[in-house]
């Protein structure tokens, strides 16, 4: 996304149309990549990043390079960042969506594994393959990496329902080049860190990053209240931060920083070889205002164990593949015999009353802030004063109340229960002390300390959009 973006900077800056088919001859890309052609309804772009300890060119990074990555020396070829992104096919918006590196999925010839492994382990397997049959280890690495994009690029189609139209692909390098290129990213964190794993050590507050920095804010998932999830925040939120200084007037005006862009493009980004970048960017001219948000794929399970033991995110396809068609004002493919898509609703147009019937004291009041957060229009809040409950619910005036329906997804999955004392549209929420969602003091920890079962019944409520035009970095975990 920064690296479009980036390409759409130099494209509206008068960087000259010599300078921009330069830029075009010397991106690295790949070919054969079996890509779609946004035929349904959005171009989708999977873009990745990776654990490369080399350039996009393939070309080994120098000792200070690879000092300033703070990520060792081990040669790797995991996908840790995986980011599906849906632009409109009018060009309109974008919508970022980030995928946990350890879903658990179907990957193509390897089975059930985390999704950050296919490109890895496919490609290892078809270079031992190739090596065995008399390729020599150029050629071998070259089909086998192919090998390996195309196994990702399935694995995510097969998870999202979606036919992925571009593929781009940074390195470890490129958050370094990029960040540095644009003087720095502004992020804000709530308390201090210091993780020697990933090397972020940094106070609470407010503070700008270098490239090195930046990379190990971005990579820290280690002591972090909610592991990967709170990883993912993190890499939005810098990315929300990078492309608004990315489009900065800053930025658009300094010559010596638009060569810097161009150079960290051309040193660590790898595109599709079909893709038209430059006729591309001039339909994203409504993205210069900050029409870009940043979300999360719906997860059932953080801390999903498979029979073998090995800790997984656990997702639900058909959920997934829902969410992301509506991101296109669509929906997935659903059989006969499936109920209709719920509708998309507006949080602000829903006011929300909670009643506390937990005897937890406050909880009310701190669901109630939790659903603001979320862009509900808060009601009235205060304790229950109709008849006892003893599990948690929403309540409305019908049962197939959307507004009601969004709600209930807000808070982790809640049933929606007809109360005819309502009046039409108004929505109540009644706390028991079986509640455990957004707005409880447990909520966030429990991800990192309970152990679960292969039955994913504790969803995990997703977190309010991210959005690139919002004034100044949000504060994160």
């Amino acid at each position: 996304m920064v690296a479009t973006l980036s390409v759409l900077a130099l494209l509206v800056t008068g960087f000259g149309w010599r300078g921009v088919e330069s830029l075009k001859n010397d991106l690295a890309t790949a070919d054969g990549l079996g890509l779609g052609g946004g035929k349904d309804g959005a171009v989708d772009i999977l873009m990745v990043g990776t654990d490369s300890r080399t350039d996009a060119h393939g070309n080994p990074l120098s000792d200070d390079e690879l000092a300033s990555l703070r990520a060792g020396g081990d040669i790797a070829s995991n996908t840790d960042t995986i980011v599906l992104i849906r632009v409109p096919n009018d060009g309109s918006s974008a919508t970022a969506i980030s995928i946990p590196r350890d879903s658990y999925v179907e990957v193509p010839g390897l089975g059930k594994t985390k999704i950050n492994g296919a490109y890895g382990a496919t490609k290892e397997g078809k270079r031992a393959e190739l090596v065995t049959a008399g390729k020599s280890e150029e050629e071998a690495d070259t089909e086998s990496t192919k090998a390996g994009r195309q196994a990702l690029i399935k694995a995510v189609a097969n998870l999202t329902g979606v036919t992925v139209d571009h593929y781009a692909e940074v390195g470890l390098l490129g958050f370094v080049l990029l960040t540095n290129a644009v003087g720095g990213v502004d992020v804000c964190l709530n308390d201090a860190v210091d993780e020697w794993m990933s090397g972020a050590n940094f106070p609470a507050g407010r503070q700008t990053l270098d490239g090195s920095n930046a990379l190990s804010f971005v990579r820290q998932r280690h002591d972090l209240p909610r592991g990967d999830l709170d990883r993912i925040v993190r890499q939005q939120v810098f990315m929300a931060e990078l492309v608004h200084k990315v489009l900065s007037a800053k930025t658009l005006s300094s010559p010596t920083k638009l060569g810097e862009l161009r150079d960290a493009i051309t040193r660590s980004v790898v595109l599709d070889s079909d893709w038209d970048i430059l006729s591309f960017a001039s339909k994203l001219q409504d993205l210069a205002g900050g029409k870009v948000r940043f979300e999360t794929i719906p997860v059932t399970d953080l801390n999903g164990v498979t029979d073998e033991g090995e800790s997984v995110v656990r997702v639900d396809p058909k959920a997934v593949q829902e969410y992301v068609a509506s991101l296109a004002g669509e929906h997935a493919p659903k059989k006969d015999d499936e109920p209709a898509p719920e509708k998309e609703v507006d949080p602000a147009s829903v006011t929300v009353d909670v009643a506390n019937d937990s005897g937890i004291s406050g909880l009310a009041s701190h669901v109630s802030e939790a659903l603001s957060t979320k862009g509900f229009h808060t009601g009235t809040v205060g304790n229950n004063t109709g008849k006892a409950v003893d599990s948690s619910r929403v309540t409305a005036a019908k049962a197939d109340d959307a507004g009601a329906a969004a709600v209930a997804r807000a808070l982790g999955g809640l049933p929606v229960e007809t109360d005819s004392s309502l009046k039409s549209g108004a929505v109540r929420v009644v706390l028991a002390a079986d509640y455990k969602g957004p707005g409880t003091t447990d909520y966030t920890s429990s991800s990192s300390t309970s152990s679960s079962s292969d039955d994913s019944s504790g969803a995990v409520p997703p977190d309010p959009p991210i959005d690139a035009g919002q004034s100044g970095p949000k504060c994160v975990n």
